[in-house]
């Protein structure tokens, strides 16, 4: 088990496909050493059952993953108790352009913008899901492959920006 676990919160302005995709792909893939979330701006309230079904097919647990406000971490809303983030990534272009609450304990912050699978037509929803799947997994094995604790504050910003231009190879 690490020695620091760090927690990172994803958010999008639903928190109904793609930061729910990357919540259940850090925590998949982190091996203990980041702690996901994902909250929205204005949370849709669900989460896409479609989404829901590809990441039961890769094996990652589903049990716990809901669509929730950004409210519930951010400083001057959280519960006692909630986590401070040490990252907060925006993975739609429209959360990244709202203004976003003050977060406790100044989180590391980067955008990760992903295309909305709800905004495909429904023919091709599910394409866009594992479209939005494969980007948020590549950009995933690439955080999780940093050594953090190697990297200085603008060096890790900068590795963070670059993640977020990376697109998967498929």
């Amino acid at each position: 088990m690490p020695d620091h676990v760090y927690n990172v919160l994803f958010i999008c302005t639903g928190n109904r496909a793609r930061s729910i995709i990357a919540e259940a792909g850090l925590n998949y893939r982190s091996k203990g050493k980041f702690r996901a979330y994902s909250a929205g701006s204005h949370p849709r309230g669900e989460v896409h059952p479609m989404v829901l079904k590809l990441l039961d097919n890769n094996g990652m647990p589903t049990a716990e993953l809901r669509s929730k406000s950004w409210q519930e971490f951010a400083e001057d809303f959280a519960q006692p108790g909630a986590p401070k983030m040490d990252f907060i990534f925006t993975v739609c272009d429209q959360a990244a352009g709202e203004v976003c609450p003050v977060w406790p304990d100044t989180p590391m912050t980067a955008h990760w913008g992903v295309a909305d699978p709800d905004a495909a037509t429904s023919a091709e929803v599910e394409r866009a899901i594992w479209r939005a799947y494969r980007e948020l997994d590549t950009r995933i094995l690439l955080f999780t492959s940093l050594r953090l604790e190697e990297l200085d504050r603008m060096s890790l910003k900068k590795s963070l920006d670059e993640i977020g231009k990376t697109h998967s190879s498929n």
